[in-house]
Protein backbone atom coordinates (compact mmCIF):
# COMPACT_ATOMS: atom_id res chain seq x y z
CA UNK A 1 0.00 0.00 0.00
CA UNK A 2 1.17 3.52 -0.73
CA UNK A 3 0.05 6.71 1.00
CA UNK A 4 1.66 9.76 -0.60
CA UNK A 5 0.44 13.28 -1.36
CA UNK A 6 2.27 15.97 -3.31
CA UNK A 7 1.03 19.56 -3.17
CA UNK A 8 2.24 22.69 -4.91
CA UNK A 9 0.64 25.84 -3.58
CA UNK A 10 0.93 29.03 -1.58
CA UNK A 11 1.44 29.13 2.17
CA UNK A 12 -1.57 30.64 3.95
CA UNK A 13 0.07 31.51 7.27
CA UNK A 14 3.56 31.69 8.73
CA UNK A 15 4.71 28.35 10.19
CA UNK A 16 3.81 27.72 13.81
CA UNK A 17 6.39 25.87 15.92
CA UNK A 18 5.27 23.90 18.96
CA UNK A 19 7.17 21.63 21.35
CA UNK A 20 5.90 18.24 22.45
CA UNK A 21 6.17 17.02 26.03
CA UNK A 22 9.49 15.35 25.29
CA UNK A 23 10.96 18.45 23.61
CA UNK A 24 10.46 17.52 19.94
CA UNK A 25 9.55 20.35 17.57
CA UNK A 26 6.44 20.19 15.40
CA UNK A 27 6.00 22.76 12.63
CA UNK A 28 2.62 23.40 11.02
CA UNK A 29 1.22 25.71 8.37
CA UNK A 30 -1.47 25.71 5.70
CA UNK A 31 -1.08 25.49 1.93
CA UNK A 32 -3.68 26.61 -0.61
CA UNK A 33 -3.99 24.81 -3.93
CA UNK A 34 -6.33 26.05 -6.61
CA UNK A 35 -7.81 25.02 -9.90
CA UNK A 36 -9.50 27.23 -12.46
CA UNK A 37 -11.79 26.58 -15.40
CA UNK A 38 -14.17 28.34 -17.73
CA UNK A 39 -17.87 27.69 -17.05
CA UNK A 40 -19.39 26.19 -20.21
CA UNK A 41 -22.81 27.77 -19.68
CA UNK A 42 -21.74 31.34 -18.88
CA UNK A 43 -18.20 31.45 -20.27
CA UNK A 44 -17.19 32.92 -16.91
CA UNK A 45 -13.83 32.06 -15.36
CA UNK A 46 -14.25 30.05 -12.13
CA UNK A 47 -11.71 29.15 -9.46
CA UNK A 48 -11.76 26.75 -6.54
CA UNK A 49 -9.23 26.95 -3.71
CA UNK A 50 -8.61 24.06 -1.32
CA UNK A 51 -6.75 24.49 1.97
CA UNK A 52 -4.43 21.78 3.30
CA UNK A 53 -2.91 21.50 6.77
CA UNK A 54 0.80 20.55 6.74
CA UNK A 55 2.50 19.09 9.82
CA UNK A 56 6.28 18.54 9.92
CA UNK A 57 7.74 16.10 12.47
CA UNK A 58 11.12 15.96 10.70
CA UNK A 59 13.54 18.21 12.63
CA UNK A 60 15.73 19.18 9.65
CA UNK A 61 12.85 20.02 7.35
CA UNK A 62 11.08 21.77 10.21
CA UNK A 63 14.05 24.09 10.77
CA UNK A 64 14.08 25.03 7.09
CA UNK A 65 10.34 25.70 7.16
CA UNK A 66 10.71 27.79 10.31
CA UNK A 67 13.52 29.90 8.83
CA UNK A 68 12.43 30.33 5.21
CA UNK A 69 8.72 29.62 4.74
CA UNK A 70 6.44 32.63 5.08
CA UNK A 71 2.84 33.45 4.30
CA UNK A 72 2.57 33.76 0.51
CA UNK A 73 5.61 31.54 -0.22
CA UNK A 74 5.13 29.00 -2.99
CA UNK A 75 6.09 25.52 -1.82
CA UNK A 76 6.01 21.90 -2.88
CA UNK A 77 5.22 19.52 -0.01
CA UNK A 78 5.28 15.75 -0.15
CA UNK A 79 4.11 13.56 2.72
CA UNK A 80 1.52 11.13 4.03
CA UNK A 81 -2.19 11.86 4.21
CA UNK A 82 -3.34 11.35 7.78
CA UNK A 83 -6.70 11.82 9.48
CA UNK A 84 -6.89 12.86 13.11
CA UNK A 85 -9.87 13.08 15.43
CA UNK A 86 -10.05 15.52 18.31
CA UNK A 87 -12.55 17.36 20.50
CA UNK A 88 -12.83 21.13 20.01
CA UNK A 89 -13.12 23.61 22.89
CA UNK A 90 -16.90 23.07 23.01
CA UNK A 91 -16.48 19.29 23.27
CA UNK A 92 -17.60 18.58 19.69
CA UNK A 93 -15.83 15.76 17.87
CA UNK A 94 -13.85 17.04 14.85
CA UNK A 95 -11.82 15.37 12.14
CA UNK A 96 -8.76 16.92 10.55
CA UNK A 97 -6.94 15.78 7.42
CA UNK A 98 -3.24 16.63 7.30
CA UNK A 99 -0.25 16.19 5.04
CA UNK A 100 2.39 14.87 7.45
CA UNK A 101 6.14 14.92 6.88
CA UNK A 102 7.33 12.24 9.25
CA UNK A 103 10.68 11.97 11.01
CA UNK A 104 12.36 9.96 8.24
CA UNK A 105 10.13 10.63 5.28
CA UNK A 106 8.90 13.73 3.50
CA UNK A 107 9.97 16.56 1.25
CA UNK A 108 9.71 20.34 1.19
CA UNK A 109 10.81 22.53 -1.70
CA UNK A 110 10.77 26.30 -1.56
CA UNK A 111 9.71 27.49 -5.00
CA UNK A 112 9.39 31.23 -4.38
CA UNK A 113 12.11 33.54 -5.63
CA UNK A 114 13.50 36.49 -3.71
CA UNK A 115 11.13 38.84 -5.55
CA UNK A 116 8.09 36.85 -4.43
CA UNK A 117 8.84 36.90 -0.69
CA UNK A 118 9.40 39.48 1.96
CA UNK A 119 12.47 37.59 3.25
CA UNK A 120 15.46 37.78 0.90
CA UNK A 121 17.42 35.06 2.69
CA UNK A 122 16.04 32.01 0.85
CA UNK A 123 17.45 30.67 -2.41
CA UNK A 124 15.32 30.43 -5.57
CA UNK A 125 14.60 26.77 -4.99
CA UNK A 126 15.40 24.97 -1.76
CA UNK A 127 15.01 21.24 -1.40
CA UNK A 128 14.99 19.37 1.86
CA UNK A 129 14.30 15.66 1.99
CA UNK A 130 14.55 12.77 4.35
CA UNK A 131 14.66 9.19 3.11
CA UNK A 132 13.15 6.02 4.56
CA UNK A 133 16.58 4.52 5.30
CA UNK A 134 16.97 6.94 8.20
CA UNK A 135 19.56 9.12 6.48
CA UNK A 136 18.54 12.67 5.92
CA UNK A 137 19.82 15.02 3.29
CA UNK A 138 19.26 18.60 2.37
CA UNK A 139 20.73 20.87 -0.23
CA UNK A 140 20.01 23.55 -2.72
CA UNK A 141 19.46 23.49 -6.43
CA UNK A 142 20.46 26.68 -8.16
CA UNK A 143 20.77 27.93 -11.66
CA UNK A 144 24.37 28.40 -12.77
CA UNK A 145 23.91 32.16 -12.76
CA UNK A 146 22.78 32.27 -9.12
CA UNK A 147 25.25 33.64 -6.62
CA UNK A 148 26.21 31.41 -3.72
CA UNK A 149 24.88 32.67 -0.41
CA UNK A 150 27.25 31.64 2.41
CA UNK A 151 24.73 32.60 5.11
CA UNK A 152 22.53 29.60 4.39
CA UNK A 153 23.41 26.93 7.00
CA UNK A 154 23.00 23.85 4.80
Amino acid sequence: MFNRATLIGNVGRDPEVRKTGNGDSVVSFSVATSESWRDKASGERKEKTTWHNVVIWNEGIGKIAEQYVRKGSRVMVEGRIEHREYNDKDGNKRTSTEIVLQRFNGELKLLSGKDERSDDAAPREQRSTSRDDGASSSGTRRSTSAAIDDDIPF
